[in-house]
């Protein structure tokens, strides 16, 4: 990590701009980006339109923001017009900032990609406010069906039939979007680096297993790997293998008696709480029965935590 020089650091306030302000935007974009591209993994069919606004708005202000960075790294100097500079860095427009990008440095992006920033461009800048209008009654969701309809033209998707039509969000779609975020994220992420590189900064730095590492670093742009981990975990605690105190405490403690669902129900709630609310209504109608006693309240909130001390079994507490 960088070490910042309290002296200095207002000797040359362009410098510490650059390296430790737009740093800390680097992080900032990379954790919008995540925030995307988590909220896109949790939805299981494109049909509520607060689920694809989450997607699109933490994307748009994510590349928006990657973008403004490029180009104060890659327009800036001492001579400018700081006042002017910085106006013409009020803007949501996507394709402005590429094309400023695009006048000092070669990006190879595609038709898809492009079509993609155009896309969150005029959401950003205008659909994303459509519903504060009366008018909206009188048309479709312009996000989610917008959405909906570059899937299907970019990707040749269809939805499923049935009551209401759907477009599901498969692992195709997840790494669909996903590699077309990681292109357009990864070339912008290497004129950071090529910009801090020619200016002697470190504005490039991403903190360690934070959410942007995995953005910029890990280069990883879905979530398969953390999902088939919790899997691998799961199949570990219930083996048996793990002997330990916390696996021993867990045992000690007398589970509930919900039963009102199979297991593969349970694990995607462990999986994916926020779309399994009938596993919270089982739950709150066990204990209307018989209500939780605070030693139980104490005693699951020990669970998964990492400061606590538990003795081997034939260890003795003095």
């Amino acid at each position: 990590m960088q070490n910042v020089n309290t002296k200095s650091m207002y000797d040359n306030p362009n410098d510490f701009w650059k390296n430790f302000r737009l740093g800390t935007e680097l992080q900032i974009s990379g954790s919008f980006i995540y925030n995307a591209l988590y909220s896109l993994d949790h939805i299981e069919y494109f049909f509520h339109e607060h689920e694809v606004f989450e997607f699109l708005y933490n994307l748009s202000v994510g590349l928006e923001r990657l973008e403004k960075i490029v180009v104060i790294l890659s327009e800036h100097n001492e001579e400018i017009d700081q006042e002017e500079f910085e106006k013409t860095l009020i803007t949501h427009n996507h394709l402005e900032l590429l094309k400023r990008i695009k006048t000092k440095h070669t990006i190879n992006l595609g038709k898809q990609h492009i079509k993609l920033l155009q896309f969150i461009s005029d959401f950003y800048k205008r659909t994303r406010y459509s519903r504060y209008n009366l008018n909206s009654v009188y048309e479709k969701n312009q996000d989610l069906h917008g959405f909906v309809n570059f899937l299907k033209e970019e990707l040749k998707v269809t939805e499923e039939k049935g009551i209401q039509p759907m477009l599901a969000n498969n692992v195709r779609v997840k790494n669909f979007i996903g590699k077309l975020v990681g292109k357009i994220t990864t070339e912008l992420y290497k004129l950071v680096h090529t910009e801090t590189t020619r200016l002697k900064l470190f504005t490039h730095e991403i903190e360690y297993y934070s959410k942007a590492y995995k953005i910029f670093l890990a280069k990883e742009f879905t979530f398969e790997k953390e999902r088939h981990l919790q899997k691998e975990i799961l199949i570990l605690l219930l083996s048996g293998k793990l002997d330990d105190g916390m696996t021993r405490l867990i045992k000690s403690i007398e589970p509930l008696p919900l039963e009102n669902y199979g297991s593969a129900e349970y694990i995607r709630f462990l999986m994916d709480m926020r779309n399994n609310s009938n596993i919270l209504d089982e739950m709150e109608s066990v204990l209307e029965d018989e209500p939780i006693t605070k030693e139980r309240i104490e005693q699951v909130s020990l669970i998964g935590r990492d400061d606590l001390f538990f003795p081997e079994e034939d260890e003795e507490i003095i």
